[in-house]
C-alpha cells in the first residue's frame, strides 16, 4: 500500500491549483471521443474509446495516480480499473488516488439520451492518511444526499436527527424544514428501478415532486449541494463507485452524502464479511469518510445534457464542451464552456501513444 512521504505537501504547496486543468482535458477528451457512439446501441465501444482517451491524457500527467475506484466491478465493461497506474510517475511527482467513471450513464449514451457525463475526482493523500478515496467492496450501496443548507439545519439542531435507516416519513419532513419549503414542494429524485417501488410510492403517497432518472446518478446525488441545482434531495439504491465520485464532489460543494453497503444477495454479503467488512454491514458512512482531506479534485464533462451543464455541440468550425471543476481546498466551483477548433483539435489517444484528429460524427447537423 502506498504511503504518503512526510515532506511531500510542502515541495507540492497547493499542487491542485496547478493540475487541475489537465483532469478536465481528460474527461473533456472522453466526451468528444465517445460523442461518435451516441445513439449506436454499443456502450461497451463507447466505454473503451472514452477510457482510452482518459488514459491518453493521463500520459503527460506528471504525477503519481493509483486508480483506487475504477470501472468493471459491477457493468463488466471495458474500463479503468483498480489498481491501474495513470501518469508518468517519476520520482518527486505528487501521489494521487483516482476514481473515474469514462461514463456515468453508459445506457444513455448508446440509446443517445440525456444525462451522461466523463467523471473524475483525484485526492491527494494527506500525512497519515493511507487512502483519501474509500474503495468498498460491493456492487451497490443505499444513498441519500442532501445540500449544505440542509446539512447546516441538522448542525444547528444539535442532535442526529437525519440517519439513511430512518423512514422516509420522518427523513423527508425533516429536509424541507431546513429548506424552508413545504413538503408538498421538496423535489426528491430516485433511480427508476423495480427495487425503488415502494419507495416511489411512499414518496408520492407524501405530496412529493419526484424525478424519476433512469441512469447517472453520479449527477443526481450532486443535484442537491450545487448552487440553483432542480432537485433537493435523492435518495435510493445506486452504484458503490458511483457513491464515492458523488462524494468527493459534495465534499467539494459542502453538501452531505450518507451511504449504507446493500449487498444484493447472500454470496456478495458472505464475500464482503470474507473480506473484512462484516462489522461494517450496518455502518452508516459519512462524506468525510468517503472523500477525506482537502486535497480533493473532482471535474465532470458532459457528453449528453445534463441537469446544469450541456452536452457536446458542433458548429461548422468547433466543438463545444461543458464541464464542471471543484476543488475541495477553497469549494471554487468552476463552469467551463470551451471551444475546440476543429482546424487543429486533437485528442491523445493511449492505444496509439499519440494525436488524433476529433472525429465529426457524420450524421451531425451543424448549429
Amino acid at each position: 500500500m502506498k504511503t504518503m512521504e512526510s515532506n511531500q505537501v510542502e515541495n507540492y504547496p497547493d499542487i491542485e491549483r496547478i493540475i487541475q486543468f489537465d483532469f478536465v482535458r481528460a474527461t473533456e477528451g472522453a466526451a468528444l471521443t465517445v460523442y461518435r457512439w451516441l445513439g449506436r446501441g454499443d456502450k461497451e465501444k463507447a466505454d473503451a474509446a472514452a477510457s482510452d482517451a482518459i488514459r491518453g491524457m493521463f500520459d503527460l500527467m506528471d504525477i503519481r495516480g493509483e486508480v483506487v475506484i475504477g470501472e468493471g466491478l459491477k457493468d463488466k465493461a471495458p474500463g479503468i480499473f483498480k489498481g491501474e497506474k495513470l501518469g508518468k510517475w517519476s520520482p518527486q511527482a505528487p501521489l494521487y488516488d483516482i476514481a473515474v467513471d469514462p461514463i456515468d450513464g453508459t445506457t444513455n449514451v448508446s440509446k443517445g439520451t440525456g444525462s451522461s457525463l466523463s467523471v473524475i475526482a483525484a485526492a491527494s493523500p494527506e500525512p497519515g492518511v493511507e487512502c483519501a478515496l474509500l474503495d468498498i467492496p460491493c456492487f451497490y450501496v443505499m444513498k441519500l444526499a442532501y445540500g449544505p443548507q440542509v446539512k447546516n439545519y441538522i448542525r444547528s439542531l444539535g442532535v442526529d436527527c437525519l440517519k439513511l435507516t430512518s423512514p422516509v416519513d420522518e427523513l423527508l419532513p425533516i429536509i424541507a424544514r431546513g429548506l424552508r419549503k413545504r413538503l408538498t414542494d421538496l423535489v426528491v429524485c430516485v433511480l427508476d428501478r423495480p427495487r425503488h417501488e415502494r419507495l416511489i410510492k411512499e414518496i408520492r403517497s407524501m405530496g412529493c415532486a419526484l424525478r424519476l432518472i433512469s441512469d447517472g446518478d453520479v449527477t443526481a446525488a450532486m443535484l442537491p449541494s450545487i448552487p440553483g441545482g432542480s432537485i433537493d434531495v435523492y435518495i435510493g439504491i445506486g452504484g458503490a463507485p458511483e457513491a464515492v465520485l458523488a462524494a468527493a464532489a459534495i465534499k467539494c460543494l459542502g453538501g452531505e452524502i450518507q451511504i449504507m453497503i446493500w449487498p444484493k444477495d447472500e454470496q456478495e454479503k458472505q464475500y464482503l464479511i470474507e473480506q473484512g467488512w462484516g462489522d461494517r454491514l450496518d455502518q452508516i458512512f459519512y462524506t468525510d469518510d468517503l472523500a477525506k482531506g482537502g486535497n480533493i479534485i473532482f471535474c465532470a464533462t458532459a457528453i449528453t445534457d445534463c441537469p446544469g451543464i450541456p452536452g457536446v455541440r458542433f458548429t461548422d468550425k468547433y466543438a463545444i464542451t461543458n464541464s464542471l471543476l471543484m476543488r475541495a481546498k477553497n469549494r471554487t466551483i468552476r463552469k467551463i464552456e470551451t471551444y475546440h477548433n476543429l482546424n487543429y483539435k486533437t485528442i491523445r489517444l493511449h492505444s496509439e501513444k499519440g494525436e488524433k484528429w476529433v472525429s465529426v460524427p457524420k450524421s451531425e447537423v451543424f448549429l
